[in-house]
């Protein structure tokens, strides 16, 4: 029913390959008392093979970007190559406007203690117009501050308002609330993401933490031999195009989250998740945590 055949990557912005599953870093750098913790998580987490790191300035007010920074530097002097890794980050609605924009990736970038973010999201919209958004994120790709841009908490009609702005179809991701338990984005928003070759990032992909322990997943996944956090995550990048960004800082967990990315699920075991989880039969509100 489940093979380990399927290739930890899937094609990203650019057809280049990214990973399928990532580190997310919400609700690190939020308290100083556990600073070293996060840098050893984050730190754990590249040594074992995590090549996509996902971020904000928002998460502990910098503070998680601080993290990364410290454990990025580390891992840099004990070998890795900055090349290897993708690394995200997301600035705030009321940091969309020209100058601010330009001012929060400089702050982003200083935190993180690189040159090049390999993708910069709006976090979620808020009153700033796109266009003057799009055209500021364009500006920072000509520049070599951003290798891509995307956006946070679309919905489908924002992403066509996005799509008609100037520069706005070169948006290469769209990071929403994705999981086994909240499906809603199948319905309208991942389909037009595949024909616009926008990149989904899942997060929350094990509904945080609650699919974990879900009583009929759990008995569907020991039939598999398997956590059911891995399965959950396995489902989730099922689809070319889509990654996870689970966070975990315990270093089990963020084992069996990296090994979902090479696990295929057969037409069985897809058929029983759905008889579970069903899909969406009719547009939904988008999901936000």
């Amino acid at each position: 029913m489940v093979a380990d055949d399927k290739s930890p990557f899937t094609p990203g912005p650019g057809g280049e390959a990214w990973p399928r599953i990532g580190l997310g870093s919400w609700r690190f750098g939020e308290r100083g008392t556990d600073r070293d913790r996060d840098i050893a998580a984050v730190r754990h987490a590249l040594d074992i093979g995590y090549r996509l790191i996902d971020t904000a300035e928002m998460y502990g007010e910098g503070g998680a970007e601080e993290v990364i920074g410290h454990a990025l530097a580390d891992a840099q002097r004990a070998g890795l190559r900055r090349d290897e890794l993708r690394l995200v980050s997301k600035f705030y609605p009321q940091h969309a406007s020209a100058a601010l924009l330009r001012r929060a990736c400089e702050r982003s970038l200083a935190r993180l203690g690189v040159d090049q973010l390999d993708l910069y999201l709006l976090h979620w919209r808020g009153g700033v117009p796109l266009a003057e958004t799009v055209d500021t994120l364009c500006e920072l790709q000509q520049r070599g501050r951003i290798r891509h841009w995307g956006v946070s908490n679309f919905d489908q009609a924002d992403m066509q308002e996005l799509h008609a702005a100037p520069g706005g179809p070169r948006c290469a991701a769209n990071q929403v609330y994705y999981s086994l338990g909240t499906r809603g984005v199948e319905f309208d928003l991942l389909p037009w993401h595949a024909r616009q070759r926008v990149m989904t990032m899942a997060y929350s992909p094990i509904d945080q933490g609650a699919l974990a322990t879900h009583p009929a997943l759990s008995r569907l996944a020991e039939e598999a031999g398997l956590p059911a956090a891995r399965l959950a995550l396995a489902w989730s990048v099922r689809q070319a195009g889509v990654v996870a960004i689970p966070m975990s800082a315990n270093r089990q967990r963020q084992a069996d989250n990296l090994a979902a990315a090479s696990l295929s699920l057969g037409a069985e075991l897809l058929a029983r998740l759905d008889g579970l989880f069903p899909p969406p039969t009719k547009k939904m509100p988008l999901a936000t945590t």
